[in-house]
């Protein structure tokens, strides 16, 4: 049974979630501040963290980077509705989808499943290389000129996607059906905040050129230079 914790301070709301999600077969637990979900969630293995922004003690930003800091558990952060600011920075602060309140109970259990099937293993290819980037599929990790590259499973997601297809544009909705389990929508801006984070974590190529170039109005392309080869399963 894949266990969740729930990190916020409404208590209603988590014996809702609690209740509903366990009718679907996971094991919730709940917690009504930051400090102590970072201490939680850094001290026990969950499968997913359900994370609000707004906490007492610890903001959910504050304990994102903190858990962060030593783990990759995925995280569905929870935001205020039409507060775009709370959705970018917590993409950009590590988390893997944000959904706003007030919220249908089944759109949460869609955007939980669609992100615990993306981070299991994948079955396949152990590795895949493009140039001096590398992935473990087994870890679900990432590699630059053999040094490690801390991603998020959203990230790991979209960057495997983008190296399967090296030299060929990738549209943001096979990104967002790939990485987030959801058609792209005109309006929601997580593919190319996360897109946005990859470039910063990757850096250009060696040769100095741009890396994962925008393709405007259709999706994203991740380029090679001269010294990359195809791209390698492992």
């Amino acid at each position: 049974m894949e266990r969740i914790l729930v990190i916020d301070d409404d208590t209603e709301l988590c014996e809702l979630l609690t209740e509903y999600l366990a009718a679907e077969g996971f094991a919730v637990e709940a917690v009504h501040d930051g400090e102590l979900g970072v201490k939680r969630a850094t001290n026990e293995p969950f499968a997913l963290l359900i994370l609000d922004v707004m906490l007492p003690k610890l903001d959910g930003f504050a304990v994102l980077k903190r858990i962060r800091s030593v783990s990759h558990v995925p995280t569905l952060m929870l935001t205020a509705r039409g507060d775009d600011t709370d959705r970018i920075v917590g993409l950009e602060s590590g988390a893997d989808d944000y959904l706003a309140k007030p919220f249908n109970p089944r759109e949460l259990l869609a955007r939980v499943r669609a992100i615990l099937r993306r981070t299991k293993p994948e079955l396949l290819a152990e590795t895949l290389t493009v140039g001096d980037v590398e992935l473990d599929f087994g870890a679900r990790s990432a590699r630059k000129a053999g040094q490690p590259v801390a991603v998020t499973s959203v990230e790991f997601d979209l960057l495997t996607q983008l190296l399967q297809h090296a030299g060929q544009i990738v549209s943001r909705d096979d990104l967002s059906l790939h990485a987030l389990g959801r058609p792209f929508h005109p309006l929601d801006r997580s593919v190319d905040m996360h897109v946005s984070n990859l470039r910063k974590k990757l850096g250009p190529h060696a040769d100095g050129s741009e890396r994962i170039k925008s393709v405007r109005g259709i999706g994203y392309l991740y380029t090679l230079c001269q010294s990359a080869a195809t791209p390698r399963p492992g």
